[in-house]
């Protein structure tokens, strides 16, 4: 089952928390309490974003941090990025790897066509999208690929 950490889940959340009013500044405090985060998690987590580039920080009384770009030149791919490090299915899908099974490795290329197929499609998926309150009906699927039931999902 391919599957973000639950720190990448959390940092998904403080950050579209952020997109709402992307022009706010907001500290840890603010907004480990609007999203019912820790304080520990939301800090550890927006200093990550501020070394990452995503959040710009403000020292001072009236300090805090704030987007570094506009929701909608922020992907999914950059967050899970900054949080989890560069993604990939397999270690021979990171650009900069090798393995001592390359020479007769029949499935490595298509692991890396698949890879790049994740990653296109989260770069595709904004910080504004996953900021967005919509009702969206998720599939259900099982891991043979079919259909178990409709769901629907407040954001």
């Amino acid at each position: 089952m391919l599957r973000v950490s639950r720190l990448t889940d959390y940092a998904t959340v403080v950050l579209s928390r952020m997109a709402r009013e992307p022009e706010t500044v907001y500290t840890a405090a603010d907004l480990a309490e609007q999203t019912h985060l820790t304080r520990p998690t939301v800090s550890k987590l927006l200093k990550q974003f501020v070394r990452g580039g995503l959040l710009t920080s403000y020292r001072g009384a009236h300090g805090g941090y704030v987007l570094a770009r506009a929701p909608e030149r922020i992907s999914a791919a950059e967050i899970i990025d900054t949080v989890e490090g560069p993604m990939a299915m397999t270690e021979c899908s990171l650009d900069d790897r090798h393995c001592e099974l390359e020479d007769v490795c029949n499935v490595g290329h298509h692991w890396q066509r698949i890879n790049e197929a994740i990653r296109s499609a989260l770069q595709e998926v904004t910080l504004a999208d996953l900021a967005a309150p919509k009702t969206v009906p998720l599939q259900r699927m099982d891991l043979r690929g079919a259909v178990m039931g409709d769901a629907h999902v407040n954001g």
